[in-house]
């Protein structure tokens, strides 16, 4: 099994959303899959869950040129990679942290 490194330019965006989340007192952890993120002063969804959480990618989006986004794990796009404050926001709202 082979892991998949993000580009440089993909780690270097997740690291600063990263660092920014921290202002939402979220759990963020950055992974070989992505930026995982979690609300431990929420109640999740299940057993499963329990509590809210997501991991972040940041990748090209066709659709815009090959430029970089984050997205959500479902793949629903968040912003573009050099939004952070803007994309951090959508994140720490969707997790119920604001």
């Amino acid at each position: 099994m082979t892991t998949h490194i993000p580009p440089a330019r993909a780690q270097a965006a997740l690291g600063a959303l990263m660092h920014r989340l921290d202002a939402y007192r979220l759990d963020v952890r950055l992974k070989a899959e992505g930026l995982q993120v979690s609300n431990p002063y929420a109640d999740g969804c299940c057993d499963d869950n329990p509590e809210p959480s997501d991991t972040i990618t940041c990748r090209p989006r066709a659709d815009d040129g090959g430029r970089f986004w984050f997205a959500h794990s479902w793949g629903e796009w968040i912003a573009e990679a050099d939004r952070v404050i803007d994309a951090a926001v959508v994140i720490a709202s969707r997790l119920g942290a604001i």
